[in-house]
């Protein structure tokens, strides 16, 4: 009997050790894995404000939004996939399947595509408020203080200092704003109209060169 007890207590230290370091090799996993995932949730939000102030300096140079619109074909992409596994199941299925994906790529779809451009790009840019907002100002304003009335009178749009600074830039390349600096700050001002006598003499001036 004093045998066959001290064999039970040495089986059963054996899984009590064997037990208790699964069970910290099991939370020391749980604990790689959370970080990675942590890791992986940062990293996601950092890309979407990424894409947030990419899409905001795409307006801003007024580019067309057709580069952005890859963004929702993983939606699209898995769609097919529940349509593939019902066709293996029915061979009519696999006539579906091809009549839509033939009708994706048929010519109405294509010419429904530049409608939803359309739509999306019916709303004004970027650039239109930055001009309407400095023709509207009657003294010089910064970066910041644009980006802030902005964001007041359109809260829908994610309107970023940095974006508008950019665009404000852009626009004083082209001659469609002027920047003046006061110290270590830079203003911009809508550009100055040009004189009615000037515009009347350069109207005039093909007439006296007919004659």
């Amino acid at each position: 009997m004093p045998e066959s007890t001290t064999s039970t207590t040495e089986l059963t230290s054996q899984y009590i050790a064997q037990v208790t370091g699964d069970l910290e090799h099991n939370l020391k996993e749980q604990e790689r894995i959370g970080a990675e995932i942590t890791a992986l949730q940062e990293q996601l939000v950092a890309l979407q404000q990424d894409h947030t102030v990419l899409v905001n300096m795409q307006q801003a140079l007024g580019i067309t939004e057709s580069p952005a619109e890859p963004a929702a074909t993983p939606e699209s992409a898995t769609v097919p996939s529940p349509r593939k596994d019902a066709a293996d199941a029915d061979p009519r299925g696999k006539r579906r399947v091809r009549k839509t994906a033939s009708a994706q790529t048929s010519p109405t779809a294509k010419k429904a595509t530049p409608k939803a451009a359309a739509g999306k790009t019916a709303q004004p840019t970027l650039v239109e408020l930055i001009r309407r907002h400095l023709a509207e100002q009657s003294e010089p304003r910064s970066a910041t203080e644009i980006s802030t009335a902005l964001g007041q009178a359109h809260p829908e749009r994610d309107i970023k200092t940095k974006v508008v600074r950019v665009t404000l830039e852009g626009l004083v390349a082209k001659s469609q704003a002027q920047r003046s600096k006061q110290g270590a700050s830079v203003y911009y001002t809508a550009p100055e109209a040009p004189e009615p006598t000037a515009v009347a003499q350069a109207e005039e001036q093909p007439e006296d060169t007919d004659r």
